[in-house]
């Protein structure tokens, strides 16, 4: 093992350290009890960067699209790129978590938070990029009113879909803070000041001022099981139909059926990526290092070149059938993606968004969490570069072309498009806007989902209460229907005494299930002690 492996694994006394539900609630309460030094710095910064975007964009109400660099050859550029970007990395973070709670994934407890306020805040500002696309963006009205629907437009249906998938996201972050809100009012009951004031109550009105009582959480956890159910199909759809935008157009490069699954698996590949980004820089920032381990990274690391690997397939597709098809669009997108004035792009694209991360994680020494936070950042830029390959190349290519131009045919008189200071500083404000708005919402809410990782907690204290202890073998294995062996790591073994069998003395335990008192500081740090806190199972 390397040194810096070695330096990622916790400490063999960390994962006994950080159990007690009060480690558990102070971390999860530091961002709204605690103000770090760096962070009004980082508002005032990332805040001057909206602001700047917003100046952007009243130069472009003033005087039209042409400042941002639109014109009659390159009427799509870079604010649709960043439509479709900030709504597929929106996916990311709640279709993630609603398949790890789906499949009952215990080492999702941690992430679940900062994965669904991800997906929270980075939609809304993906779908504010509407309004700079719009010459009129006076008239956006338009979509909320039935007189002028146009329902054969693909926009129109984006604009439902979008809409349906936001009012899912929002209750899909709000049923699990439920749980939450009275241990967060509890720690501000003395607090005084303004925003401790308005902390309460916003728990009073969200919460109900009730106690989350046994049948509350059961009613709560069917409801986020069923929202989470939801939400699966609603990401699919929406990017789907955000695709047909493209692909009923009659431009070369566009008219594709594979986009819509090509637009799905690009959303959930950024998506993830930028879930580890978010999830790493919280663990950081906010000293969560007892609770998020560099194995929580390893395995989303796993479910990202999953996903890189399946776009990386689609894109060979893509560009294999429409290359060989020999037409003279298709064949001219194609030559100038590959070759010509957009090979620069696409190809750190398929290098630094495609095959980096999958070597990355396809060797030991670099399946690291700063290596897959690593991938995950080039994926998050090289994604939103694929995004201006796929929009800008075709809408820039001549319907008409003459055999009389430079380069024959398949060259014609193409258009270019050319970024200027306004797109440019929109696109910045709304990447700046997606840490203000997360900074800002954990100084309300708590930054871990505390009610869920108690609780599975006191389902891994119960099992483990309830092993037995086989002797002279090492292994540990739950009585029962369970039936699961625990084996825990080498490091572990060689440290602890040898293993005697221990009398079944029922004693009680403070969570209430029977076993061998001190049970659970055999094993160590190891698998063994199957805790949430501690390693991810």
């Amino acid at each position: 093992m390397s040194d810096q492996q070695a330096s990622d694994l916790p400490s063999p006394g960390l994962d006994a350290a950080v159990r007690t539900r009060e480690d558990l609630r102070s971390a999860a309460m530091r961002p709204l009890l605690e103000t770090p030094r760096w962070w009004w710095p980082a508002v005032i910064a990332l805040g001057a960067v909206v602001v700047l975007g917003v100046v952007a964009w009243a130069v472009q109400l003033a005087d039209g699209l042409g400042v941002a660099g639109y014109n009659d050859q390159a009427f799509w550029a870079v604010y649709e790129a960043d439509l479709v970007a900030f709504i597929g990395v929106s996916y990311g973070g709640a279709v993630v978590s609603a398949i790890l709670r789906l499949t009952k994934t215990t080492w999702r407890a941690p992430l679940t938070r900062i994965a669904e306020a991800t997906a929270l805040v980075t939609l809304p500002i993906g779908m504010l990029f509407i309004v700079p696309h719009l010459g009129s963006p006076q008239r956006i009205w338009e979509l909320v009113w039935p007189p002028y629907w146009n329902l054969s437009s693909p926009i129109l249906w984006d604009f439902f879909a979008v809409s349906t998938y936001l009012l899912a996201t929002v209750v899909f972050f709000y049923l699990p803070l439920i749980a939450d809100l009275p241990v967060a009012a509890a720690r501000l009951a003395d607090r005084p000041g303004l925003r401790a004031r308005t902390c309460r109550l916003l728990y009073r009105a969200l919460g109900g001022n009730r106690e989350v009582t046994v049948s509350r959480r059961r009613l709560i956890e069917g409801s986020i099981g069923l929202v989470a159910i939801m939400v699966i199909p609603m990401a699919v759809s929406v990017h789907s139909v955000l695709s047909f935008a493209f692909a009923s157009s009659s431009r070369p490069g566009y008219l594709e059926t594979i986009l819509p699954v090509y637009f799905v698996v690009a959303a959930l590949y950024s998506g993830i990526a930028l879930v580890v980004v978010a999830v790493a820089a919280c663990r950081r920032l906010f000293h969560l290092e007892a609770f998020i381990h560099p194995r929580h990274f390893v395995r989303l690391g796993f479910i990202l070149v999953a996903f890189g690997a399946v776009y990386l397939y689609l894109t060979f597709t893509e560009y294999l059938v429409d290359g060989y098809s020999g037409t003279s669009g298709l064949a001219a997108w194609v030559a100038q993606d590959l070759t010509g004035r957009y090979w620069v792009p696409f190809w750190f694209y398929f290098v630094a968004g495609g095959l980096v991360p999958l070597a990355i994680m396809a060797f030991r020494r670099t399946r690291t969490a700063a290596g897959v936070v690593t991938a995950s950042s080039l994926v998050v830029g090289a994604m939103w570069v694929k995004r201006l390959v796929i929009v800008i190349p075709p809408a820039t290519e001549p319907l008409v072309r003459s055999p009389l131009a430079a380069g024959g045919v398949l060259a014609g008189n193409w258009g270019s498009y050319h970024f200027t200071w306004v797109p440019i500083s929109i696109t910045l404000a709304a990447t700046a806007a997606i840490p203000l708005l997360l900074l800002v919402l954990f100084r309300f809410v708590p930054i871990l989902p505390i009610a869920e990782m108690e609780e599975l907690e006191s389902i891994e204290e119960e099992l483990t209460e309830a092993v037995e202890i086989t002797a002279g073998t090492g292994q540990l294995r739950v009585p029962g229907p369970v039936g699961r062996p625990l084996i825990p790591p080498a490091s572990a073994c060689a440290q602890a005494a040898p293993l005697t069998p221990l009398a079944p003395t029922a004693t009680t335990t403070p969570s209430g299930g029977l076993g061998p008192p001190g049970f659970r500081d055999v094993g160590g740090s190891g698998r063994g002690s199957g805790s949430t806190f501690g390693w991810p199972r």
